[in-house]
């Protein structure tokens, strides 16, 4: 019997998913339907594969169309932007079809639970890379530790979406955009929140790029991370309610944070203002517009904005933010906007991946805990590598463990119905060793 599955939405992520399922699709037994808003670049991916799969043109404003796909599958993919996924989940309820994403879980997502259980149906979130993979490996971890009977203290986890060495160039950042850019521009807005030592601690958004911790990855060398949202949520589904140290974060390259600071109290990350601005408004103006009345006139914007930040005009800093281009002359380009979605159409460009670029992905998790009277440590870290602009590997670490939850999923190997995320052994575990087996996607540990 032919087992349906409909994916919504194909974009920059989405590359290795589709080939994963294509891959197993014949002896799987599996059609595919791929819906994109624009399904064109899918046409030389499927067309090897039309016994198995094809391509249709999507739009999640149409109800009726969203209706109908959903009750044709038996397995609904949601690569859409995490805002439409309640909609999905809902016609997939009302339809008794499973979902599965990469997002997280949210609360209108959690306010579904019992009705899809009550459904017969599996709403698999959280099934990617953040989140995914880090609930999967740092669960594999933790149960490691405690069947030796080790006691967890501390627990630290960061990951980040960068680039391999040889391409970050001349970009003094060492960053492009492997995935949402609005999602990075935005990244960090409200107050962080972890434990210290059994201390609730909290940094507030504007402090937040300033308070960093320096790491290193095998092969890979150093970066800093910085803290996410709220470490806090995580304690509970991974049974670390009485852990007094626990913290998540981004990572990035020694160097961006600092410059990202700079833009953040420079006010160019705000979403919450329109700017009522022409088009024709240079960025020089732009950046004027928000510092102090000049009380140097004989200075350029460049050394004006250096001043006022306290930073040194010939530093690494100022060099990052002269070379984006936001002391130049060049028009902003868009009308009637907010500072974060200017800076978003610049960094659009400055920071596109190149189709020869590739990226890199990193991950580790930082683990004390005590073990026959001894405090050990543990450092368990992953670095993928892209292929290509297209076969990044954000797309691998994103794709891959959404594909093959959902083989589980259609193979009825996974029990739960509701809300659920990777935390479950019986989930994660064939997740992991399949990627390390078929992929090489592992994690090396270090204990000391």
């Amino acid at each position: 019997m032919t087992s349906r599955l409909l994916l919504l939405g194909a974009g920059r992520s989405a590359s290795s998913l589709i080939q994963y399922l294509l891959r197993h699709a014949p002896t799987e037994n599996w059609f595919l339907t791929v819906a994109d808003v624009n399904p064109a670049h899918l046409v030389p991916v499927l067309a090897a594969h039309s016994e198995y799969a094809r391509a249709v043109p999507f739009d999640l404003a149409n109800e009726a169309q969203l209706e109908e796909l959903v009750s044709q599958a038996d397995a609904v993919i949601s690569m859409l932007p995490a805002t439409l996924h309640a909609v999905v989940a809902r016609a997939c309820v009302r339809h008794g079809r499973h979902l599965a994403t990469a997002s997280y879980v949210s609360p209108e997502i959690r306010a579904l639970h019992d009705e899809a259980a009550a459904a017969g149906v599996t709403l698999l979130m959280e099934c990617g890379l953040d989140p995914g993979l880090d609930h999967m490996s740092a669960m594999r971890a933790i149960a490691h530790i405690r069947a030796r009977g080790g006691v967890i203290t501390s627990f630290k986890s960061y990951c980040g979406g960068l680039l391999v060495p040889a391409a970050e160039g001349d970009n003094p950042w060492k960053y492009k955009f492997t995935w949402n850019p609005r999602n990075v521009v935005l990244a960090g807005q409200g107050t962080a929140k972890f434990l210290e030592n059994g201390l609730p601690r909290f940094i507030p958004y504007q402090q937040l790029f300033a308070r960093t911790e320096t790491l290193t990855v095998p092969e890979y060398g150093d970066f800093e991370g910085y803290a996410n949202r709220d470490s806090l949520s995580y304690r509970a589904p991974y049974g670390l309610d009485a852990v007094p140290t626990i913290l998540r974060g981004t990572l990035r390259r020694p160097g961006y944070c600092a410059a990202w600071n700079a833009l953040v109290r420079l006010g160019l990350t705000d979403d919450t203002v329109n700017l009522d601005n022409p088009e024709t408004l240079t960025w020089a103006e732009l950046v004027a517009a928000y510092l102090p009345t000049s009380h140097i006139p004989h200075l350029d914007v460049a050394q004006r904005t250096a001043t006022y930040l306290g930073l040194n005009p010939t530093g690494e800093e100022m060099s990052r933010l002269s070379w984006l281009g936001i002391f130049s002359e060049r028009p902003v380009g868009h009308a009637h906007a907010t500072p974060a979605q200017l800076l978003e159409r610049l960094l659009a460009e400055k920071w596109q991946l190149q189709p020869h670029d590739h990226d890199l992905i990193v991950m580790q998790h930082l683990f004390e805990f005590e073990l026959n009277g001894a405090t050990h440590r543990l450092t368990s870290s992953l670095a993928v590598e892209g292929d290509d602009a297209t076969h990044t590997g954000m797309a691998k670490t994103v794709g891959l463990p959404l594909g093959m939850a959902v083989r589980r999923l259609l193979r009825g190997e996974v029990a739960q119905r509701g809300v659920l995320i990777p935390v479950d052994a019986d989930l994660y575990e064939p997740i992991l060793d399949e990627l390390a087996a078929d992929y090489g996607i592992r994690f090396s540990e270090v204990e000391g």
